[in-house]
């Protein structure tokens, strides 16, 4: 894999965060690791396993992976960037809700939430 911060050819590695689902986990948002397609949670999650990623990896830029989101951040400036389409799937189920996944978030979720 070239070391391209992003690569629009990389699918997404699933439908929620690999780290969550493993782990019996929740979370808030997802998002997209733009350069090998790991989706994790979002640092209002619980785990920030986005955040470790990068962490991890190196790899600096994420997509936002909710319905009707396409914006791009970089970690490693602080800032949103440009970036083109990704391949598919370009966003979580929309049947999946927000938190997530199904039967997982607990019911006092909301002040669980890193602000």
């Amino acid at each position: 894999m070239s070391d391209d911060p992003i690569q629009p050819s990389i699918p997404p590695s699933g439908t929620g965060c690999a780290e969550c689902l493993d782990g019996g986990g929740w979370w808030f948002h997802l998002r997209r690791c733009a350069q090998c397609g790991h989706v994790g949670c979002c640092d209002s999650s619980p785990a920030q396993h986005a955040t470790g990623h990068w962490r991890a990896t190196g790899h600096p830029v994420i997509q936002s992976f909710e319905p009707g989101e396409d914006w791009f951040w970089d970690y490693s400036t602080g800032q949103a960037v440009r970036g083109p389409a990704l391949a598919p799937a370009t966003s979580r189920p929309e049947e999946q809700p927000a938190p997530g996944p199904a039967g997982a978030v607990p019911g006092d979720w909301r002040t669980r939430l890193n602000r």
